[in-house]
């Protein structure tokens, strides 16, 4: 059992759950519901045992259908009034497509979320709450004006807010502070560190989790924060390369990077983690690998809480083949190409029940605050990594 059920005792829910997984998120969408199935029976078997209080499934049906010209409606097909809704979306998702004037067009993040908007009118105020679980965050990386530019993220933010939604939960947010676009809505920020770390132990039997012999990476000082709050708990040196750029020019919307520059104390011999948000097209964190196996570091392990993997996996499998990375880590909160799946290389880091013990407690209105520090499970896992593995 996850959860105390203690804690659960004279607590009342906001409503009946229901979630609703965007096409996008099915699969995700079926593993929280799962795992929300079976706790609630367990604990309904202690709390309730004069009769059963819990369903089969707390999924809802809907759907969000095209026309020929690319328009489309979306439609909740159960009713849902006085229900806790949350809505799960993945607009990462490239894998889906509609017809468009007779072409396949494969749906982008703004398709994604134009159906997100789309499900949330068709509640059209029956729900008693409206929350969103959007682990990637739409228009993340556009979350501060640079000269004459859009503020992307926080206008979602704020249209999801004026569409009544109370809640949005994300995971690992590009930059959180972008939340002060909705002062007065609930934002929590996920951070997926213990399943990292659980996922690192149990692929590498062999790893010596002391500063001797382990550091920390940060790729950039956007990513500095993860990494101190990793080096912290797990009692590691850490390191840092930051960017050099040439402002003099613009490549695919971003200033290009000349230059990783390296801060920190020696790698050599050491295995490294080099953790970040996301992997876009992986150039980046690839090039820090390269120059960490430079300065002699042992292994190096790749994670980030986003594999987008934007120019696909062959850049990937090169450096694999000349021992320049050993791993490469990413959550399966967004959509992973089946091809990603079959490189022996690529472990997937399981997020889904740590968003269902977030959505369970939720919908009781308990604190989530221990579930956004996971310093003493991560203690915990490594003390018995270190006894387990001596």
């Amino acid at each position: 059992m996850a959860q105390n059920i203690e804690e659960f005792k004279g607590a009342l829910s906001v409503g009946d759950i229901g979630i609703i997984p965007m096409q996008s998120c099915t699969a995700l969408g079926d593993k929280v519901n799962q795992y929300i199935v079976d706790w609630r029976k367990e604990r309904d078997a202690v709390l309730h045992p004069a009769g059963p209080q819990t369903k089969d499934s707390y999924l809802i049906k809907a759907e969000c259908s095209r026309f020929g010209s690319g328009e489309a409606k979306g439609t909740i097909l159960e009713s849902i009034r006085g229900m806790d809704l949350y809505i799960l979306v993945d607009v990462t998702n490239y894998s889906i497509t509609y017809n468009l004037y007779g072409q396949e067009n494969h749906m982008s993040p703004d398709d994604h979320y134009g159906d997100l908007k789309r499900i949330i009118t068709a509640a059209a105020g029956k729900a008693k709450r409206v929350n969103v679980i959007m682990p990637f965050l739409y228009e993340s990386r556009q979350h501060k004006r640079s000269g004459r530019e859009s503020l992307d993220c926080a206008n979602m933010l704020q249209e999801l807010h004026n569409l009544g939604v109370e809640n949005i939960v994300t995971l690992d947010a590009h930059d959180p502070r972008v939340q002060n676009a909705i002062p007065n809505s609930g934002f929590d920020n996920l951070m997926p560190t213990y399943q990292f770390i659980r996922a690192l132990f149990h692929e590498i039997p062999d790893l010596q989790v002391d500063s001797n012999h382990m550091m920390i990476i940060s790729p950039d000082e956007g990513a500095m924060n993860r990494a101190v709050y990793y080096s912290n708990v797990l009692g590691l040196d850490m390191g840092m390369f930051y960017k050099r750029r040439d402002y003099s020019r613009v490549v695919d919307g971003r200033n290009p990077i000349v230059a990783h520059e390296f801060l920190g104390s020696s790698v050599e011999g050491k295995d490294v983690m080099i953790v970040d948000d996301m992997i876009a097209s992986g150039e980046s964190m690839l090039d820090v690998a390269t120059q960490l196996k430079k300065r002699k570091a042992r292994r190096v392990f790749c994670a980030a809480s986003f594999g987008l993997f934007t120019k696909g996996m062959s850049l990937f499998d090169e450096y694999k083949e000349k021992g320049i990375i050993d791993k490469v880590l990413t959550t399966n909160s967004i959509y992973q190409n089946p091809e990603l799946l079959k490189r022996d290389y690529y472990v997937s880091v399981d997020v889904s029940k740590y968003l269902a013990l977030v959505i369970d407690k939720l919908n009781y209105n308990l604190s989530i605050s221990a579930l956004l520090d996971s310093s003493a499970k991560i203690h915990e896992a490594l003390n018995f990594y270190n006894i387990y593995h001596k």
